[in-house]
């Protein structure tokens, strides 16, 4: 395992749920951390810079990215696990939840990777993390906008990842399957539904990413994808 004691994360979405998650076990294994979320939540990381940061808005997540060169001087991981989600038959999606969708999850991660990787390559052990989905990897029922979105995320991680290796730059998408938190709540999930039971937890896809985060720098990890036992395989 390579340590990550010293490095400097910036995490996206960290405010709650998967990356929230991620934050603090980073934070108990010494990284420096540059956490945004749409309020600006704070995780409970002493410490970490922490700021309201819209993927959507190029300049906002530019200024995320400043503030943790203002403090830790140096970047070394990012995590782009901003997103949101909405679920149902394809032609009753609201016209919002399809901007929304695209804006966050394809556009914000675009505008996330423009602004962190100038500083990324001048890092000597540097990575690219993007926490996509199973439904990025295989078209799954009444999830077709969603699916569109991560399917955008799950390839430009591995475009990027042909123009980055040589510069020492490792891209990995992870590809949980269902995770129990409030994403998409209201929006073809509820909190009564039996399936979250059964589900993964955050700390499952922070523990993933800590593991891929530690290979020795030999090697790469392209794609992680697990799921719960309890969930129903397509495609």
């Amino acid at each position: 395992m390579e340590s990550l004691s010293g490095k400097v994360a910036l995490i996206t979405g960290a405010g709650r749920g998967i990356g929230a998650a991620t934050a603090r076990l980073l934070d108990a294994n010494g990284v420096h951390l540059a956490l945004g979320s749409r309020r600006g939540e704070d995780p409970g990381v002493d410490s970490a810079v922490v700021k309201a940061c819209d993927v959507r808005d190029p300049a906002s997540v530019r200024s995320l990215v400043d503030a943790a060169i203002e403090r830790f001087g140096r970047l070394d991981i990012v995590i782009g696990n901003a997103g949101v989600g909405g679920y149902g038959p394809f032609l009753e999606v609201p016209d919002d939840q399809i901007e929304e969708m695209i804006d966050v999850n394809v556009k914000g991660l675009i505008h996330t990777y423009r602004a962190a990787l100038p500083h990324l390559l001048k890092s000597d052990a540097a990575d690219v993390v993007t926490v996509a989905s199973e439904a990025g990897r295989r078209g799954l029922p009444y999830e077709a906008v969603y699916c569109s979105s991560k399917f955008a995320q799950v390839g430009l991680t591995a475009a990027l990842d042909h123009e980055l290796r040589e510069k020492g730059v490792r891209c990995t998408n992870v590809c949980p399957g269902g995770v129990a938190t409030d994403f998409a709540m209201g929006r073809g999930r509820t909190p009564d539904m039996p399936e979250l039971k059964g589900m993964m937890r955050p700390d499952d896809v922070a523990e993933t990413i800590l593991y891929v985060l530690t290979r020795p720098r030999t090697h790469r990890i392209l794609e992680v994808a697990f799921r719960p036992v309890t969930e129903q395989s397509w495609g």
